[in-house]
């Protein structure tokens, strides 16, 4: 895009309601692929005041404790006490959990996809991480607010946290934070006299200790800031809003920037190609921009349940492209392994690594396979000749 224009992402906490599910769904995952690698797993959670409904479908040989499991990571994340409106200590679990349909297996066991669907992958030159700025420093921002909460640097936080970040942009630059918005859950400690909102100390705390530390020198005199706005966030986490597996695909990915094709991720293990693929198209788009042939990539993959193949292959570099599209389609389809089976053997994803993918953002963090730009450098090789 040409001229001056603003684009905003959000994040949430590992301690938002929803993401809570997302993490206790990807544990369950995690438990079963470290024990049971071949095990299926399609699972769902949701959480309201005092209560945890573990459900879904899982076919596996090994048994899963669901209320030891769920409770250790309510603990991890900081559900730890009634002052925050939800505890693991007191909170009933339900476990709903079935075995998985045969009729779904029978397609799956002889490597075909999972699921119908497109999943969509995206990479630019903005970041480090080759991600879009506004959703890398949401991400950062939660994270900060729980490295904070834990370390006791502002005792008074709790678990339950959102961010949003507005980036002014020129000419396809990034240039400066135009607006942050960040809600933290907290004690009553920080309130003021008529317990209506917190105080100004503690406001400039938060911009001072959260904020300034991640943003640096992106703000400016006219950044502003919006810091829990509404007055107060005492009463946060499952108490104030119920939770459910899936319910943050545009915080998971890309932060708007880009289409989204539809599929949740968390709780399913690599078989379905709504997580598997789409971890592909982020592979397969990050390296291209690793390699230089563009400096934005988006990349769509499309399948049909029961069949390994995918059914298309679309690339748009929006503009920005050394090569044009149809030549990179051939050159995946040359690289990259797009078969459920080739996804899964190739990315690794029959390991217990999901439940660090379920806050802050599956991309762009580098300790996941599909991050590697390990085919850049073959990319860039090939056309050359």
């Amino acid at each position: 895009m040409k001229g001056k224009y603003f684009i905003t992402s959000e994040s949430v906490g590992n301690g938002h309601p929803d993401k809570v599910c997302d993490q206790i769904s990807d544990a369950v995952l995690d438990a079963v692929l470290a024990k049971d690698p071949k095990g299926r797993v399609a699972c769902e959670t949701f959480i309201t005041t005092g209560l945890v409904v573990v459900g879904g479908e899982i076919t596996t040989k090994t048994y899963i404790n669901i209320q030891k499991l769920v409770k250790d990571v309510l603990l991890d994340i900081g559900y730890d006490h009634e002052k925050y409106g939800f505890s693991a200590h007191t909170c009933a679990i339900l476990n709903a959990i079935v075995s998985q349909s045969p009729d779904i297996s029978q397609g799956v066991d002889t490597g075909g996809a999972g699921d119908q669907g497109i999943m969509i992958g995206y990479a630019c030159d903005e970041t480090k991480e080759l991600m879009p700025l506004p959703i890398m420093l949401a991400h950062k921002l939660v994270k900060r607010v729980e490295d904070v909460r834990k370390s006791k640097k502002l005792k008074y936080l709790g678990p339950d946290c959102k961010s949003q970040v507005t980036v002014e942009y020129k000419d396809g630059k990034p240039i400066r934070i135009d607006a942050v918005v960040l809600a933290c859950q907290h004690t009553e400690e920080i309130l003021n006299k008529k317990g209506d909102k917190i105080t100004d100390k503690a406001r400039k705390q938060m911009i001072d200790v959260i904020i300034k530390p991640i943003l640096g020198k992106l703000l400016d005199k006219k950044t502003k800031y919006y810091v829990n706005q509404t007055g107060k966030f005492v009463v946060g986490g499952p108490k104030s809003d119920t939770g459910v597996t899936g319910r943050k695909i545009i915080v998971d990915t890309y932060g708007g920037v880009v289409s989204h094709g539809g599929g949740a991720f968390s709780g399913k293990d690599p078989s379905k190609v709504d997580r598997s693929a789409t971890y592909m198209a982020r592979y397969i788009a990050k390296n291209i921009v690793a390699a230089k042939l563009a400096k934005k990539c988006w990349v769509e993959l499309g399948y049909a349940i029961g069949k390994a193949e995918p059914v298309s292959i679309t690339i748009d570099t929006l503009g920005t492209g050394e090569v044009s599209e149809q030549k990179l389609v051939s050159l995946v389809k040359k690289n990259f392994d797009l078969t459920p089976r080739g996804i899964i053997k190739n990315l690794n994803l029959l390991k217990p690594i999901y439940r660090k993918t379920a806050a802050y953002g599956h991309f762009g963090r580098g300790h996941f396979s599909w991050e590697k730009t390990d085919k850049a450098a073959k990319l860039a090789k090939s056309v050359k000749k």
